[in-house]
């Protein structure tokens, strides 16, 4: 009979430094796990392809070669393994390099036994509810998957938005999404739900703009009876209810700076403690969270806690406005509208040639949210046929043309003279002075000046921390 060490899967340290070697190895064998240690990226590679190990907890600094470049190879020769990446504390940017490249989780020294077991026991149970095959983007027909033509549209921001979830879903990395008002941000986080390993769990949304603060504690953590006024019973706080799934927290940025010390705790240690218990629980949850504000300036406004930004925004993933998303918007319009008559019971054949103009150079300013609710007006409203200009809601058919309409913000600057201040500077001078002028042009919203810079805000996010990290 194998004993219950034996039964296990294998793990894998990778660690130069001998003294931590033989405290991460200690804590590991006497919470009953196997584990092997190398000192080196070479002797690493070599006991990976041997062991075949479930689990890779992984030092990022090595002294013979580059940590993310070893994990990366590791997992193009077992991309079902689990890599746990170790960073010191001045290097949090290279974990979440690792955590954009594949990465399971990551620890940043020092850390705690705690939350060291719990990144181990948390990547064996990911990987024991892998299942087998791939998973397909986004089933369609999803229960809960509320107003899921939404999430559709061939646009190449969307093509990089969906590539972007199949490749984070499955790992425990917190994802962050930020975007306007009614461009999708929850049908995103539903989208990363349901490509993970988290997809049978429970998918648990909490708008923290919604709540009053006094009551947001209990909401997110929960509480026990007679803990405060009006705590007639316990109470399963959404951490607790979303144990195995993900937890969605919407409007990050509105929540009060208090509860974010308590969300970062609860990060770093995978615990819930409800209002006036005595014991923490653990909990297995992914977190997914957004915001329709730029988190960097409400970090810089003393609104949001810096350490929280950089534990939350790990997978950046920005929404686009339906203005900007072209064709999309027929492509929403269409599958809404087939969606809703069937709901309603009505025959509808199609949009108008002169509606389908209309929607196109409408600016949208609710959004997806907002188009979806024009075309529900009209499967209501009417029995069917072509949907035609004098079955739109007043106000839309005849709405002036864009430039004419709710302002937008420019793609090009008004004018382009030669900027002769440039000549003289290196490349990289002259980059960072283009990107903070273009930041300063958009009133401070790095997504507004990445969308006219034609980049990822993930990219000024990192470039201006780097500027401000070499400053002091």
């Amino acid at each position: 009979m194998r004993s219950p060490i034996a039964s296990r899967p294998p793990l894998l340290l990778i660690e130069d430094t001998i003294s931590l070697q033989m405290v991460y190895r200690s804590i590991l064998t006497s919470a009953g796990y196997r584990v092997s240690v190398a000192g080196s990226a070479v002797e690493g590679l070599s006991l990976f392809q041997s062991l075949k190990p479930a689990v890779v907890l992984l030092d990022l600094i090595l002294p013979d070669r580059d940590g993310l470049e070893l994990m990366q190879e590791l997992l193009s020769l077992q991309p079902d393994t689990s890599v746990i990446a170790i960073t010191a504390n001045g290097s949090v940017n290279r974990a979440v390099e690792a955590m954009r490249a594949g990465a399971h989780d990551f620890l940043v020294k020092p850390f705690d036994e705690n939350r060291f077991l719990s990144a181990v026991q948390n990547a064996l149970a990911e990987r024991s509810r892998q299942p087998e095959g791939p998973t397909p983007v986004v089933p369609p027909d999803r229960p809960g998957l509320t107003d899921a033509s939404g999430f559709i549209g061939s646009s190449e921001a969307m093509a990089r938005i969906h590539a972007t979830i199949a490749s984070v879903a499955r790992s425990m990395a917190t994802v962050f999404i930020t975007g306007e008002s009614g461009t999708g941000k929850e049908l995103c986080a539903l989208a990363v739900h349901a490509n993970s390993n988290r997809a049978n769990g429970p998918f648990i949304a909490l708008n923290c703009g919604a709540i009053p603060q006094d009551l947001l504690e209990s909401e997110v953590f929960g509480h026990m009876k007679g803990s405060f006024t009006g705590a007639i019973s316990d109470k399963q706080g959404a951490a607790t209810a979303a144990d195995g799934g993900t937890l969605f927290l919407d409007e990050i940025c509105e929540m009060a700076p208090a509860l974010q010390t308590k969300l970062l705790r609860f990060l770093q240690t995978s615990t819930v403690q409800p209002v006036g218990a005595t014991r923490p629980k653990k909990v297995n949850v992914r977190i997914v969270c957004a915001t329709n504000r730029d988190p960097l300036d409400a970090v810089r406004r003393g609104q949001f806690r810096e350490d929280l930004y950089y534990r939350l925004f790990v997978v950046p993933i920005h929404m686009p406005p339906l203005r900007d998303r072209g064709q999309d918007v027929i492509e929403i319009a269409e599958a809404a509208l087939y969606r809703f008559s069937e709901e309603e019971g009505r025959q509808f054949h199609g949009l108008d040639p002169t509606v389908r103009a209309l929607l196109l150079r409408h600016p949208w300013p609710g959004n997806v949210r907002q188009l979806l609710n024009v075309i529900r007006n009209v499967v209501v409203l009417n029995q069917g046929g072509w949907v035609t200009l004098d079955m739109l809601p007043p106000g839309l058919s005849d709405a002036p043309p864009p430039s004419l309409g709710p302002a937008k913000y420019p793609e090009q600057p008004e004018e382009n003279p030669t900027d002769h201040s440039l000549v003289g500077l290196t490349l990289a001078e002259a980059e960072r002075r283009l990107i903070e002028a273009t930041v300063a042009h958009y009133g401070g919203s790095i997504p507004r000046a990445a969308r006219v810079l034609d980049v990822s805000p993930s990219t000024l996010y990192r470039k201006i921390e780097g500027w401000k990290a070499r400053a002091s």
